[in-house]
C-alpha cells in the first residue's frame, strides 16, 4: 500500500509553492497526497490545478485585539480541528508549512497519533509552527539561523523546496556550459544582450514604487556596457519607461510590468536588487546570485532576518528602504555591477544554496514513516 501523506498550509505563495514542490517529490516516490487548506487562499486554485485533492477547512485566525470574534474562537477552532482530523485519520505522516490551517492540522495529527514534519520558510517562525514544534517529530528549516527547534525530535536545515522552473534552472547552472546556455536562451526570449552585465530590479509581483523611483532616478549613471531588466509591478511601468527614456538609457533598460517566466529573468541576471522574502532569498542562494536586498519596511522585520545569513556570508548586501536613494544606487548598486566583487559574491551565494530541498524534505518524511 502506498504511503499516505497529508500536507497542510496555504494562504500565500510563501506557503503554497514549497508545499507543491514537496508534494510533487513525494508523489514521484509513490505517495498518495492530500492537501489541507482553505477555500480562500491561493491553494484553492493552485492545489487542484496541480492535480492534488484539497480538503478545505475553515480559516480560523487569532484576533490580534479583543473583539467579539474572540468569544467564538474556541468553538470555531474545534470545528476546524474536527475536519482536519477526518482528513488525517489513517495517514502515515503530516507535513505542515505554517499558515492558518496548520495549527488545527498539528493538533489533529497529535490526537490521531500521526507523526508531524514541519517546514519553516522564514527566519522568524510563525505562530503555527512555533506551536507545532512542541510536538513535531522533525522540524526542517530554510535558514540555519531560524530560532525554531523540535522539542522532542530532530531539527534539520534543508533549504526551501523550489518551484520546478527554478529547480531546473539551478541544475542547469551547476555547470558553466549549462549556465551559459540558459543565459543565452533566456536573453533571446527577453530581447537582451546575453554578453552584457545585467542588473535585475524587481519588487515582487506587485512591484515596489520606492525601488522603481530610486533606481530610475540613477539611470543616467548606468555603467557602460551594462543593461537593466526592470520588473516594475503591474501598472507601474509607464513612469519607469518615461524616466529611463529621459535619462537616455532606454536602449539598455528593458522594462516589463510583470514576467510569468521569472526563471528567465534570473538566468540572465548578474546582480539582483529586490525585497528579501524567504522565497526570494532561498532562490537567489540556490542559483548562486549576488543581491542587494531592500527589506520591506513593514511587518515584524522578518525580511531583514531572512537576508541575514546571505549578507553575513558575503553573497549579498543590505540597504534599508529609507536609505535607498539615487546616490546610494549609484555608489552601491551600479558600482557593484561594474566590479570584480560580483564573482566572489556569486561563489558565496552558491555555497549557501540548497538546490534539492524538496528531495531532502521527502527523505525526512519517508524516513520517519519507514517507507
Amino acid at each position: 500500500m502506498s504511503p499516505r501523506v497529508v500536507l497542510a498550509g496555504g494562504g500565500t505563495a510563501g506557503h503554497v509553492n514549497p508545499l507543491l514542490a514537496t508534494a510533487g517529490e513525494l508523489r514521484s516516490r509513490g505517495c498518495d497526497i492530500v492537501v489541507l487548506g482553505t477555500a480562500q487562499g491561493l491553494e484553492s486554485e493552485l492545489v487542484p490545478g496541480a492535480g492534488y485533492p484539497l480538503v478545505a477547512i475553515p480559516r480560523v485566525p487569532l484576533p490580534r485585539r479583543p473583539t467579539p470574534a474572540l468569544l467564538t474562537l474556541p468553538a470555531r477552532f474545534r470545528g476546524a480541528e474536527r475536519q482536519a482530523r477526518q482528513a488525517i485519520r489513517g495517514a502515515d505522516a503530516v507535513v505542515g508549512f505554517g499558515g492558518y490551517v496548520s495549527t488545527p492540522a498539528y493538533r489533529a495529527a497529535r490526537a490521531e497519533g500521526v507523526p508531524v514534519v514541519i517546514h519553516e520558510q522564514n527566519a522568524r517562525p510563525g505562530l503555527a509552527n512555533r506551536l507545532g514544534a512542541r510536538t513535531a517529530a522533525v522540524v526542517a528549516l530554510t535558514f540555519a539561523s531560524t530560532p525554531l527547534r523540535a522539542r522532542g525530535g530532530r531539527t534539520v536545515t534543508v533549504g526551501l523546496p523550489l518551484r520546478p522552473a527554478i529547480a531546473s534552472l539551478a541544475r542547469a547552472r551547476a555547470t558553466p556550459q549549462g549556465s551559459a546556455r540558459a543565459r543565452r536562451e533566456a536573453a533571446a526570449r527577453l530581447g537582451l544582450d546575453a554578453g552584457a552585465r545585467t542588473l535585475l530590479v524587481t519588487g515582487g509581483s506587485l512591484g515596489a514604487q520606492h525601488l522603481n523611483e530610486a533606481v530610475t532616478r540613477a539611470a543616467p549613471a548606468l555603467p557602460p556596457g551594462a543593461q537593466v531588466l526592470h520588473l516594475t509591478g503591474r501598472g507601474k511601468d509607464r513612469e519607469v519607461r518615461e524616466a529611463v527614456a529621459r535619462a537616455g538609457a532606454g536602449e539598455r533598460w528593458r522594462v516589463l510590468d510583470y514576467l510569468v517566466t521569472m526563471e528567465d529573468a534570473l538566468a540572465v541576471a548578474d546582480l539582483v536588487v529586490c525585497r528579501s522574502g524567504a522565497g526570494t532569498v532561498a532562490e537567489l542562494q540556490a542559483l548562486g546570485l549576488p543581491a542587494v536586498y531592500v527589506p520591506l519596511p513593514i511587518g515584524n522585520g522578518e525580511q531583514r532576518l531572512n537576508a541575514a545569513d546571505h549578507v553575513a556570508a558575503g553573497g549579498a548586501e543590505l540597504v534599508a528602504d529609507a536609505d535607498l536613494t539615487p546616490q546610494v544606487v549609484v555608489e552601491r548598486v551600479f558600482a557593484l555591477l561594474a566590479s570584480d566583487k560580483l564573482g566572489r559574491m556569486a561563489r558565496a551565494s552558491a555555497a549557501l544554496g540548497c538546490t534539492d530541498a524538496a528531495g531532502a524534505l521527502a527523505d525526512l518524511v519517508l524516513g520517519l514513516i519507514g517507507a
